[in-house]
């Protein structure tokens, strides 16, 4: 084997926090595009532009999405199991907001009435906004602790409901992925429009970088009074699987640990405070590319943030926390890492060359003058 188990955990640990980042990057720049499309597109023709910034690439960019979800079946398979059942309603609420996606694309020109074409400019909101929300309710949830518990034999119980998610903390979170996202899509949609929509776009999207900015400092002053998770027992990183092998105690401002024995982590949460504030000021002096890659670098931040919080666990149990799950015990073996780590070596290049080019070859602006020499093929 070309790494030994341990350096193996450790390189998927990174692998899906990459994974993360390139899916917030990617498929939520264009989850930002359509949550912004109703406040930003004033008439059938401004929204037409606004659908076909994201139009080519929105289905290519579902990879990101995907992807991450395999990588986490493969790599953590115990965390994916708790993951599906307990947050069961989370992802299907998640997953019938998607619906609103594909349709909403493919249908919504289909018809030249006003209000078929603005329902489904509402159902890609609901389609983008949604997701955006749940997905931070969820990274909420995971630094409060998951009710769940192992029985001897390995077998998981889940003791919470749909409705303990929604607590006042994971909702903060959840706002701080929706505004992260608009800011996202933002940067991109003024990148790729000119004229009223782009002016709208700017307004909009300094104003979600700014109130990002200011949740996701709430959020970590918040995080700073709330019990973490700390190992206190001796854990083998080289050991095979087994999470009830381990002593976690919860303790105040565990969370907050790896900040102090690592303090080169501090520039993930630095980067989530700047980078907005300076996205908000490059789009107002029309620096649309340098902002978008600002914005980029801002997810980063977040995303590390909570990782590097919470590292090593990945779903603490509030019901035992002996049973949480870490990137130590919660993983697939050697071997499917191993074999997993050569699938993403050879297929991750594949789809970072292919986006690239893709995004190279339909770049420019979209105008109104293009929406209309393309009536009967665009969005």
């Amino acid at each position: 084997m070309l790494f030994d188990y341990e350096t193996l955990k450790i390189i998927w640990w990174l692998l899906v926090g990459v994974l993360l980042i390139g899916f917030a990057i990617m498929d939520g720049h264009d989850m930002g595009v359509c949550s912004l499309l109703p406040f930003v597109g004033k008439d059938d023709e401004e929204r037409r532009i606004i659908v076909n910034t994201v139009g080519p690439h929105w289905e290519g960019n579902q990879v990101w999405f995907i992807t991450a979800g395999g990588a986490l079946f493969a790599a953590w398979p115990m965390v994916y199991a708790l993951a599906f059942s307990g947050f069961y309603w989370a992802l299907m609420a998640v997953l019938w907001a998607l619906f609103f996606r594909p349709v909403g694309f493919k249908y919504r020109s289909m018809v030249k009435d006003l209000r078929w074409r603005y329902a489904w400019d509402w159902g890609l909101f609901v389609g983008s906004f949604v997701p955006a929300v749940v997905f931070g309710v969820a990274f909420g949830n995971l630094f409060l602790g998951v009710p769940f518990s192992f029985d001897d034999t390995l077998v998981s119980t889940y003791t919470g409901s749909f409705w303990q998610l929604l607590n006042p903390f994971s909702i903060l979170c959840g706002l701080v992925s929706a505004t992260m996202l608009i800011m996202q899509g933002g940067a991109y949609l003024a990148h790729r429009t000119v004229g009223d929509v782009q002016a709208r776009t700017i307004k909009f999207t300094s104003i979600s970088a700014v109130l990002m900015t200011v949740l996701f400092i709430a959020a970590g002053v918040w995080i700073q009074s709330i019990d973490g998770y700390a190992i206190v027992s001796q854990v083998d990183p080289a050991a095979l699987p087994n999470p009830l092998g381990k002593e976690v105690e919860v303790q105040q401002g565990a969370w907050m640990a790896n900040y102090a024995k690592y303090p080169i982590a501090w520039v993930f949460p630095v980067l989530g405070v700047v980078m907005p504030l300076l996205t908000a000021l490059l789009l107002k002096a029309g620096k649309t590319l340098t902002a978008f890659v600002t914005s980029s670098l801002a997810i980063v931040g977040v995303i590390m943030t909570a990782g590097i919080s919470l590292f090593p666990f990945v779903m603490p149990s509030s019901t035992f926390p002996n049973a949480s799950l870490t990137m130590w015990d919660s993983v697939s073996s050697h071997l499917t890492l191993m074999v997993m780590l050569y699938a993403v070596v050879i297929f991750l290049p594949i789809i970072l060359i292919y986006t690239s080019w893709a995004y190279s070859v339909m770049r420019g602006k979209v105008t109104a003058a293009y929406i209309r020499e393309n009536d009967h093929t665009l969005y």
